[in-house]
């Protein structure tokens, strides 16, 4: 039974803390979306090509000229004449490794000749070059 001076009150929904719930699972899916997607090499500008194809095979070293020259294995900073070297390192006892060379689109040619000379003085190693599909 209710009394006549008591006011009338509405039902209501807050919706506040679950508005704030889902905006911590949206966070919590874009950092982890984020952490998943991998990355091979140092990020340079790759030139562009058509007839580009994915390769596949099991051993994957990159190596990566930016745009300043500098040379990197697997993000790690290398000279030129250590390359063939640190590749014969790598590939060890593997029989085969494919090497993939990521060159910044402003480097110079002849700085990633130089690169693929070296590459293609260690046995086993199968050498690509890295580009974006048009």
């Amino acid at each position: 039974m209710r009394l006549p001076d008591e006011p009338d009150i509405l039902p209501q929904i807050n919706i506040v803390p679950m508005i704030d719930v889902i905006f911590a699972i949206l966070t919590f899916f874009i950092m982890s979306t984020l952490t998943l997607t991998k990355s091979e090499g140092l990020p340079v500008n790759l030139p562009k090509a058509s007839t580009a194809q994915r390769q596949q095979v099991p051993t994957k070293i990159t190596i990566t000229v930016d745009a300043k020259g500098v040379i990197s294995v697997n993000r790690q900073a290398i000279a030129v004449d250590g390359l063939a070297e640190k590749l014969r390192t790598l590939i060890g006892a593997e029989s085969e490794a494919l090497v993939i060379i990521n060159a910044d689109d402003q480097v110079g040619h002849g700085q990633v000749v130089a690169v693929m000379d070296r590459v293609r003085q260690v046995k086993g190693a199968k050498l690509a070059i890295a580009t974006q599909k048009q």
